[in-house]
């Protein structure tokens, strides 16, 4: 969403800069430091990282602070669990910040915005499927990957435009007539590309996908 801090009131960029902060101290304190030293988890991450750069880059304007681009969270979070998702797409903000996207003071908002919120909803939609329907493959394939890529991507949208509402940077009737109709779309948009990768991955690289497990989803199947 690539969102201007200035957009924001003093007490909601206070309370972003907070959860901003607090983000990062649990991502310093759970981030697997040792598997990181391997060269094939951390290059994945460094992958993901690279590929969201340049995806984030690719972006449309309604107006300012309501750019929409794809996110990658949920591709993201299944291959790399959610602690190593969020150090990647991290990277990619500082990736857009260093290309001039963004200032870095607005980096601790779309920090919330843009990583914590999308990983954190993709995270809980990935185990909540766990715990309610069948270990199948193709409900990891086609509920997980592409529909819930989707949902994050639309719940993302929802999060930032009640961030924005409230801070009075635009009103609830323009962002919901104008801003979030074009989320639906892109949650169309981000389900089937996330769903293909994640697909291809499992498909020829199974070990790339942290949150996939033959013999959860294929054993006896």
């Amino acid at each position: 969403m690539d969102l201007p801090a200035a957009l924001l009131s003093a007490d909601v960029q206070g309370v972003v800069f907070a959860l901003a902060a607090l983000g990062l101290l649990a991502l310093a304190r759970k981030l697997p430091w040792r598997e990181l030293a391997g060269g094939v988890h951390l290059n994945l991450l460094l992958g993901f990282a690279v590929c969201l750069t340049l995806i984030w880059s690719m972006k449309a304007g309604v107006k300012p602070g309501l750019n929409l681009h794809l996110l990658g969270a949920m591709a993201a979070t299944l291959a790399l669990g959610p602690w190593k998702a969020i150090a990647a797409l991290a990277l990619a903000l500082c990736g857009i910040t260093l290309n001039g996207a963004l200032e870095w003071g607005d980096w601790p908002a779309n920090f919330v915005l843009m990583v914590l919120v999308p990983v954190s909803v993709a995270s809980g939609l990935h185990r909540l499927i766990e715990r309610l329907l069948p270990a199948h493959f193709f409900i990891f394939i086609f509920v997980t990957g592409f529909a819930g890529s989707a949902l994050t991507a639309i719940a993302q949208g929802l999060t930032a435009s009640s961030v924005l509402a409230l801070s009075g940077a635009y009103s609830a009737d323009f962002l919901w007539s104008d801003y979030l109709p074009f989320f639906l779309l892109l949650g169309f948009s981000e389900g089937w590309i996330s769903g293909a990768i994640i697909t291809l991955m499992v498909v020829y690289r199974p070990e790339w996908v942290s949150a996939f497990d033959d013999r959860r989803y294929l054993l006896d199947k």
